[in-house]
């Protein structure tokens, strides 16, 4: 069967399984096909390929379930019965086996030599090497999550032979390794996309960003951008056990309340991106099963543009700092989905972690004290911006982050961001004020500063557009060291510059929450913090 042909009968498929779930939604106990998952979210990626430019976070979902990557992580069960990923254990993917230099810098892999792309066409070390040259030369979030693990220059990668790829770096780093099991180096099918490749477009990503390359574990059968993406189960994938789920469709529905209704009503089977609200609510129920992860190096917080007046003075960031309303904030936006970051005593220093908690509360008499001294006692006005995508939580935020700063003499106009605009204009570094998180992908405090804080790189992430030669040295010595005392020194004075100078506000450590039916088993939490369906299941 052609792939052509694949997407028709997917398409075909997606739409009766559409009609038959809209046509349910009055049946309490509706149940979706054993080996068929329904998952409903607020918004779907708007491209397959996470490398083209302006991609957004769900694309990374599509990427998960399409491509393989060398290696991946193992498992691990937590206190709570809930499994989450295991950041400790690097296991085999794409790659059978590698050997690693006694110094570091030389790490060579072993394909499995029975894997295939979709199209049925062999996986190589030749695709292997030009897909992790094409995430270099990607440029962008790609090229600086590569960068992360010191893969830089497309010389690094080499071919020993058909089925053995070679990574010569520099000088040894030890994120590059856990950097190879993330959706940025996946291997695409080299031969197929360079047939749409074009002189202005030589990685053919715009063809990429629209079908599918890959030889994961699902293939993409029907994408309707805007409304839903059907994926297949891939017969013939080798990389790991075939996934229970024979077919998975992921469908757009704008409306909360419309995604929740459909999971209470047993109309579909996964509900994600709903309010706090409604999982601090659904959890409580009991009804349906709520799984909330605390997200591993994330935080959510309020940036302050440092190039930009009036937020290009400390004393104005530290004021509004101590005049931001987390309590409200928590309780009110949040539903206490997730742990405060703010109000820590910081007298004897910070531990060398990630995330901590800063030492501001609120205070607005310490807030108007700090303005009056950075001259601006009658207050000032300003734009506070938030992604559209996330609403259900910024918006009711930055309604009460609006009504708090009146109080002090700063009048906030809220501007709402489409979610597929929403990476381009942070990378503008163009919004005096934005709402925003970040989680990263490594578990170090050093890859979170690297991503959000780091002058060098300019990374997509530096919202406030903050530089501090000082902070982007320690970071560097940072990953240069893998713990000690050294390490543990340098972490802490991070945490002291970041918490002083204030470029964003943090407000919560949050939960990654998701939704789902009683008869929905194998949910890992990941990194990445979507779904991954190769491991679910259905009794």
């Amino acid at each position: 069967m052609t792939h052509a042909n694949k997407l028709k009968l997917g398409a075909i498929a997606a739409g009766t399984m559409t009609a038959l779930l809209l046509a349910s939604t009055s049946l309490a106990t509706a149940d979706t096909p054993a080996d068929v998952l329904v998952q409903v979210g607020e918004a779907g990626p708007n491209s397959l390929d996470p490398m083209a430019p302006a991609a957004n976070e769900l694309s990374q979902m599509v990427a998960w379930q399409i491509y393989d990557r060398l290696v991946t992580h193992g498992l691990k069960t937590l206190p709570d019965g809930t499994v989450s990923y295991d950041v400790t254990k690097i296991e085999p993917q794409l790659a059978e086996s590698w050997d690693i230099s006694e110094d570091g810098t030389e790490m060579v892999f072993h394909l499995r030599q029975d894997a295939m792309f979709h199209d049925g066409t062999p996986v190589t070390a030749e695709d292997v090497r030009w897909s992790f040259a094409r995430a270099v030369a990607a440029g962008g979030f790609p090229a600086v999550q590569m960068a992360a693990g010191s893969m830089t220059d497309p010389d690094m990668f080499s071919v020993v032979d058909e089925h053995t790829f070679k990574i010569t770096l520099d000088a040894p780093n030890k994120l590059t390794l856990p950097d190879l099991a993330v959706p940025v180096p996946d291997v695409v099918n080299k031969d197929l996309a360079l047939e749409h490749a074009t002189e202005d477009d030589p990685w053919a990503l715009q063809w990429t960003a629209q079908n599918d390359a890959g030889s994961g574990p699902f293939e993409v059968t029907s994408w309707k951008p805007g409304n839903q993406i059907v994926f297949s189960r891939f017969e013939d994938w080798k990389s790991g056990p075939l996934p229970e789920m024979r077919r998975v469709i992921y469908r757009e529905v704008p409306s909360a309340g419309t995604r929740r209704a459909l999971l209470e009503k047993g109309d579909v089977d996964v509900s994600s991106g709903l309010p706090p609200k409604d999982y601090a609510e659904m959890a409580e129920a009991g009804q349906v099963k709520v799984i909330g992860s605390l997200m591993q190096n994330e935080m959510f917080f309020v940036d302050m543009n440092t190039k930009i007046a009036p937020f290009d003075n400390k004393l104005v960031r530290q004021a509004v700092a101590y005049a931001l309303p987390y309590d409200a904030i928590m309780s009110q936006a949040l539903y206490d989905r997730g742990e405060p970051m703010y109000g820590a005593d910081a007298s004897s220093g910070y531990a060398p972690e990630w995330p901590v908690a800063s030492p501001y509360d609120t205070d607005l008499d310490k807030a108007r004290e700090l303005l009056a001294e950075a001259g601006l006692a009658d207050g000032f006005a300003t734009d506070l911006y938030i992604d559209m995508s996330q609403t259900t939580i910024q918006e009711p935020m930055a309604l009460l982050i609006k009504e708090q700063l009146a109080k002090i003499g700063i009048d906030i106009t809220i501007n709402k961001v489409p979610g597929s605009d929403w990476f381009a204009r942070m990378g503008s570094q163009t919004m005096p004020m934005d709402i925003n998180y970040f989680y990263g992908w490594l578990d170090y405090p050093e890859y979170f500063y690297f991503w959000t804080y780091d002058g060098i790189t300019n990374a997509v992430f530096n919202t406030p557009a903050y530089n501090n030669p000082e902070l982007d040295a320690m970071t560097r010595t940072a990953l240069s060291l893998d713990g000690g005392a050294e390490y543990d020194q340098t972490i802490s004075a991070m945490n002291a510059i970041v918490m002083e100078d204030v470029p964003r506000a943090p407000v919560a450590h949050l939960y990654s929450d998701i939704a789902m039916q009683q008869n929905v088993e194998g949910y890992v939490y990941w990194f990445h913090t979507n779904l991954d369906y190769r491991f679910i299941t259905k009794n």
